[in-house]
């Protein structure tokens, strides 16, 4: 093929405009699936379904990007969100049993929501308050020093209605 007479300007014009829009439409892809997430509290797939024909992405590519960050889930979490720590620290001085504690009162397993969306549980490596094992945070309230005595006041605040 000779390049001598081909105006490169001119043919990637035509590619960058292709590009661009395309890229746009990208670019607005995060911020919006944030914005779902808030209002639902989850990415249902209707509402995925609705965003790709707006957005005219494909389906398959949208989940590709929500399942590659973790913030984002695909079914209802709970009102409580619970987070054991399960770091080295929290894991010497008995996260394990206040694990196992959480999932026989609430009858789930790690990653699971309860039926009423009392409480999501999960677990993390570390909170970073190491000195506080075992930690157990709830939303955004940090419970540590976990005694048995503990844990009944920590159940009981997951039970509470409210946040």
């Amino acid at each position: 093929m000779d390049i001598e007479g081909l105006d490169i300007d001119k043919e990637i014009g035509k590619v960058g405009k292709v590009i661009c829009e395309h890229d746009k439409k990208k670019g607005l892809l995060i911020p919006i699936l944030h914005r779902i997430q808030e209002d639902y509290g989850y990415l249902p797939g209707e509402a995925l379904e609705r965003l790709s024909k707006k957005l005219d992405l494909p389906l398959a590519e949208i989940y590709a990007v929500a399942s590659f960050y973790h913030q984002f889930h695909f079914s209802p979490r709970g009102k409580k969100i619970v987070r054991v720590c399960m770091g080295t620290a929290c894991h010497v001085r008995g996260a394990g049993k206040v694990l196992e504690k959480l999932q026989e009162r609430f009858k789930i397993e790690v990653g699971e929501t309860t039926e009423d969306l009392t409480m999501t549980l999960e677990t993390v490596g570390c909170v970073g308050c190491c000195g506080l094992a075992p930690v157990v945070t709830v939303n955004d309230d940090v419970v540590g020093e976990l005694t048995q005595k503990k844990m009944e006041g920590l159940i009981k605040m997951i039970e509470e209605e409210g946040e």
